[in-house]
């Protein structure tokens, strides 16, 4: 049986399948940017694919500190567009 690789969510810093969350990067030049294929070098911090724990997490800045950089108004449009939201800005 395979093992299946677990991460935590940085806004309700719950366990789930790596699959099932978004991986965002800190570049070498300190720019927070969305992975999608969950393999770009660089620091990297999971949030669930749900618009609650995306809202939380810029809320509570956890995505910063977690990445201790500061967020940019690209990741919040693409963190938008990933869960569904109509427009990231609003959340």
């Amino acid at each position: 049986m395979k093992k299946i690789p677990m991460r935590m969510c940085v806004a309700c810093r719950e366990m789930r399948a790596k699959k099932d969350l978004m991986r965002i990067v800190r570049t070498a030049e300190g720019v927070l940017v969305l992975d999608r294929t969950g393999k770009q070098s660089g620091r990297g911090a999971y949030l669930c694919r749900d618009a609650a724990c995306v809202q939380k997490a810029f809320k509570t800045r956890a995505l910063e500190r977690a990445l201790e950089a500061p967020m940019n108004d690209a990741l919040k449009e693409a963190l938008g567009s990933e869960t569904g939201s109509d427009d990231g800005t609003a959340l």
